[in-house]
């Protein structure tokens, strides 16, 4: 089959890999109908990272299960799932308080001996903790409104959640990437009184604004932070969502939020 492979600094190639088949009784195949390139996956293509030997990219993608193991019990041949970022047990310590990214025994697509998203088909360890079965079949239009449960929608959702965000408050968003934006959707959805967008492109705020966005804040950094101030009578916003994972966005969440506040 065919997949890509990421050998370091702008160098992605699509090569012939084996056909993955099950390897532990708790595995399924699943055969990819959609996968998205993540702003992470970014990172090691601009060089932001050594890359020591190819591996296989990707780690948002949903598709049909094609085989499972003898211990795959809540899946079957034909269902329609969606994979999160990362693969994990279901039973340990960390993912039965819902940190499944913190697994004892699990881990990220593309690792050393584990498919990545971006190709045909994939290897699924531990398919009853990892995979996610969809009400939906192959042909389905809301395939692509689906595909961001695997990462973007879930990751601004949980940025709201953690910070906690509350009806009636004021919430700024550092990105406006679709993690961002997810996250303006979750922030309506919790009834936040106000929401201020961090955005300097136009497309990416006019979709914030759609999404529930009332304010759109285009500096950056101290300034972006003078800027929340202002909008909000000197105090800084109630919740910040940090949605970019750098340095500066988070310096900047820092500096946006009220006293008192949470990120």
């Amino acid at each position: 089959m065919r997949a890509a492979l990421i050998h370091g600094d702008h160098d992605v190639r699509i090569a012939d890999v084996p056909d993955p088949t099950l390897v532990e009784p708790s595995d399924a195949v699943v055969r990819v109908l959609l996968s998205c390139i993540c702003g992470s996956d970014l990172w090691g293509y601009r060089g932001a990272y050594p890359i020591p030997e190819p591996r296989r990219a990707g780690h948002e993608f949903l598709g049909v299960v094609t085989d499972v193991g003898a211990q795959v019990h809540t899946l079957k041949v034909g269902d329609v799932v969606v994979a999160p970022f990362v693969w994990s047990d279901g039973d340990c310590y960390y993912c039965q308080r819902g940190l499944q990214t913190s697994c004892l025994r699990g881990g990220g697509w593309g690792a050393p001996g584990v498919d990545g998203g971006q190709g045909e088909a994939v290897r699924v360890p531990f398919a009853d903790g990892t995979l996610a079965a969809l009400p939906v079949d192959t042909y389905d239009e809301r395939l692509p409104a689906l595909l961001t449960l695997s990462d973007v929608m879930g990751t601004g959702h949980h940025a709201a959640v953690s910070a906690g965000v509350q009806p009636g408050e004021t919430v700024a968003i550092v990105g406006d990437g679709a993690v961002g934006l997810c996250a303006v959707i979750a922030a309506k959805r919790l009834s936040a009184g106000r929401i201020i967008m961090m955005s300097r492109n136009q497309q990416r705020s006019a979709l914030a604004r759609k999404f529930g966005a009332d304010d759109i804040v285009a500096e950056r950094g101290d300034d972006a932070i003078a800027r929340v101030k202002d909008l909000t009578e000197g105090l800084g916003a109630d919740r910040v969502l940090e949605c970019v994972g750098t340095d500066l966005a988070w310096t900047t969440a820092v500096g946006a939020v009220r006293d008192g506040g949470g990120d």
